[in-house]
Parts: C-alpha cells; structure tokens; sequence
C-alpha cells in the first residue's frame, strides 16, 4: 500500500478591508476631494477612489504576482485613471496640477 496524502488545509479568504471599513474610507476620500456638498462624480473624486484603489491592487500583486485576473483589473483602472487625468488636464490645468500635488501621482 502507498501513502495516503492529506489534503493541505486552506487559509479562508480574507479582504484587506471589511465592507464597512471600506465604506469608510470611501467616504473620507469623497469628502477630502468633493467639489460641492453632494460631490461624488467629479473628477476629482474619481481619481482619488481610483488611485487608493491602484495602491490596494499594487500590494496584492506583490504577493499574489500570478493572479492575472487581478492584473487585468488594474491596468483598466490604470486606463481609466490616465483618460480622466487627462480630461482634466485639458478642461482646467489648475485643478488638475493641484490634484496631482495632492495625490502624490507621478505625472
């Protein structure tokens, strides 16, 4: 008789931030970045949600470096992203230089 193997026990999966954590910061973000008191659209916050949303994605990469379906989700986001940078670049430069300043983006 050979030896039977045992199936290796699986860590459950765990999101970085629970959905009410994550509500919460989404919610800070919109208000650091909203233009007018019922803001949630513009730009400006598109980018912000966006860009915290690349970072969150960019360290799970680092650990997961072969999740491709992950991967493919950031570079649409990145895509996206770019495309309203620069829209606004070329709407009003102002806003966009001090949203990048803010943001920390390398542009």
């Amino acid at each position: 008789m050979g030896v039977v193997k045992q199936p290796v026990p699986v860590a459950p999966y765990t999101p970085l931030l629970s959905l009410a954590a994550e509500n919460e910061v989404k919610g800070k973000l919109i208000a650091e970045y909203k233009r007018a008191d019922r803001d949630t659209g513009s730009p400006e916050v598109q980018v912000a949600l966006s860009t915290s949303r690349i970072r969150e994605l960019t360290e799970h990469l680092k650990t997961h470096a072969k999740d491709h379906h992950s991967r493919r989700g950031l570079l649409l986001l990145v895509g996206k992203q770019r495309r309203l940078l620069n829209y606004l670049r070329d709407t009003d430069v102002e806003r966009y230089r001090a949203l990048v300043a803010k943001l920390g983006i390398r542009r």
